[in-house]
């Protein structure tokens, strides 16, 4: 896939009609954006033609960025050492690039090294948000949009891309983000640490450096393979149904799909039946805290649920039980674990102990673990710039055995799309698995 980058500017918001606001401020990170990752992601969407033009969505950007003004900030330092967001409007980076081939010829159907040439690059990156507009030869437009995670969760950065859509159409932003990230999460008086949050959202930085060495069991990501499965709706429900035999709550899609993938892998790696595996989960805590968190809050917002069992007992047992640990995890994420959290991480423990963030994103092997990210509710197919939604939306490529994508189909019927990796060695096994309702 050969690109030709045309430009690279900064765009920076613009404030028409409204009182130009100071950029001498600044915000705190909260304690979610602080344990969350370090990293810039990606996400690629393509647009079938017509489309508007470059300037046209550009200026969209700009509308939206006063809006959304973290975006436009800069990660930094307060004069006390703490992570802030600086409010400086220095703005966001727009790429124009283009394509002498026709982009039902190149763009793959998965994730792949090809595909990172559709967004600028992840690593030593200023700004908080880039933008990459790539024309193709038979009119398509391919958008690659990166965002630092300690910014704004899935959730969140869903809604500013919806609120992208908006602004370029000249239409009203609607909701306006709620931005008080360094207002609402206050620790209790006294505090009040329920649940040990060591080795789940924290640990010891001498461990996570044992972790990342111990864990990598392969060196070279040539050696990882990404698989795209389609779970039809139908597939979907017979699972659903035998899983949720008798129950008065049926699982969910999402807690199915899960389970069976859960299943699938473990029975690909060949691991031995006395090893425990477990999946980590992010669970969003707006609808979780009491009272609610507004949806439109604009910030990270999400900890982590991790059911885990024997792999025996995984793959010997039915779909039920592993839907039943997925169910029973992710409800112990409550008000009362979030707050818990807050207390814990707002107090000095994490300095005193010298503790760092479970959520790395260096480690190219998970086994026996799984990492899950469920896109499944995110409003990403809403992002329409006049020309209606994309038919293409995909992550970028990220080699790690054991990461796990769910994204609703572009199909609109209910179906899912799993991205999954592998290592080539258990690729047959997972096929052979993979659509099998035993």
């Amino acid at each position: 896939m050969k690109i030709t980058i045309k430009s690279s500017r900064v765009v920076k918001p613009t404030y028409n009609n409204k009182n130009v606001p100071s950029t001498k401020h600044h915000v705190r990170l909260s304690v979610f954006d602080k344990v969350t990752y370090s990293a810039h992601v990606a996400v690629i969407y393509a647009f079938n033609p017509p489309t508007p033009s470059n300037i046209v969505i550009e200026k969209g950007l700009s509308k939206v960025l006063s809006e959304y003004r973290e975006w436009a900030g800069r990660l930094g330092e307060d004069t006390e050492g703490n992570l802030v967001i600086f409010l400086n409007d220095q703005g966001v980076r727009f790429v124009e690039a283009a394509s002498d081939s026709k982009l039902r010829n190149v763009l793959p159907s998965k994730p792949t090294k090809e595909i990172q040439s559709l967004h600028p690059s992840l690593y030593s990156v200023e700004e908080l948000v880039q933008v990459q507009l790539t024309r193709f030869a038979c009119g398509s437009l391919v958008v690659g949009f990166t965002a630092h995670h300690q910014v704004a969760d899935g959730h969140a950065t869903s809604n500013f891309l919806v609120a992208w859509g908006l602004a370029t159409r000249n239409l009203v932003i609607d909701p306006i983000p709620l931005c008080m990230r360094n207002i609402i999460f206050k620790p209790r008086d006294p505090p009040l640490i329920q649940y040990d949050h060591h080795k789940i959202e924290y640990m010891n930085n001498k461990y996570a450096k044992y972790t990342a060495i111990s864990d990598n069991k392969i060196s070279n990501e040539e050696d990882i393979t990404i698989q795209k499965v389609h779970f039809s709706n139908e597939f979907i429900n017979k699972l659903r149904a035998k899983a949720s035999t008798g129950l008065s709550k049926p699982f969910s899609r999402f807690e199915t799909i899960l389970a069976h993938l859960w299943r699938v892998i473990t029975m690909a790696r060949e691991l031995q039946g006395h090893e425990t595996t477990q999946i980590r989960i992010s669970v969003n805590g707006r609808m979780r805290l009491a009272p609610k968190v507004p949806n439109e809050y604009f910030g990270n917002l999400v900890l982590w649920a991790f059911p885990r069992t024997k792999v025996r007992d995984l793959i010997n047992r039915p779909l039920r039980f592993a839907a039943e640990l997925i169910r029973a995890e992710v409800a112990k994420v409550n008000d009362t674990y979030f707050k818990s959290f807050i207390d814990f991480a707002s107090s000095n423990i994490v300095n005193k102990e010298g503790l760092v963030t479970t959520a790395i994103m260096d480690e190219m092997t998970l086994s026996p673990r799984l990492e899950v990210e469920s896109w499944l509710t995110f409003p990403f197919y809403d992002l329409d710039f006049g020309s209606g939604s994309p038919y293409y939306f995909m992550p970028t490529y990220f080699a790690t055995e054991g990461l796990l994508f769910l994204l609703p189909s572009h199909l609109g019927d209910g179906s899912i799309d799993a991205i999954v990796q592998l290592v080539y060695d258990n690729l047959n096994t997972f096929k052979m698995c993979c659509y099998s309702l035993d």
